[in-house]
């Protein structure tokens, strides 16, 4: 029996006259704007690699700390890490976005980037 053979059943059982629903394309449904959907996925985007710059960052530091690193490392790793920071703030600028935009509200969980 397929879908449509159930659903007609249980629309008899209900007494209710079935008829197949109207499919209709998704522009016609949704009003979907490029420019929101594009700002939409790059905020997403860059949020992750936000969370993931950050954790970098944190790891770096308690490994500069545990003395870890030689201290070229350690040079290696500011650069790459004050790199990074200045890409993602000309990433955000050129999507019009600021670092609290990045920030999601996890609602009983708080935001998902610490607000230091």
């Amino acid at each position: 029996m397929t879908g449509r053979d159930e659903a007609a059943d249980l629309a008899a059982a209900l007494g209710e006259p079935w008829t197949a629903p109207r499919v209709r394309p998704l522009d016609r449904r949704l009003a979907v704007d490029q420019d929101s959907v594009e700002r939409g996925l790059a905020s997403l985007v860059l949020t992750v690699i936000e969370l993931l710059r950050q954790l970098m960052e944190r790891q770096a530091l308690r490994r500069v700390d545990l003395g870890d690193l030689t201290e070229e490392q350690v040079e290696r790793v500011g650069a790459t890490l004050m790199a990074l920071e200045e890409q993602m703030t000309q990433l955000r600028e050129y999507f019009g976005l600021s670092p609290e935009d990045l920030n999601l509200d996890l609602g009983p969980l708080g935001p998902l980037l610490p607000t230091d």
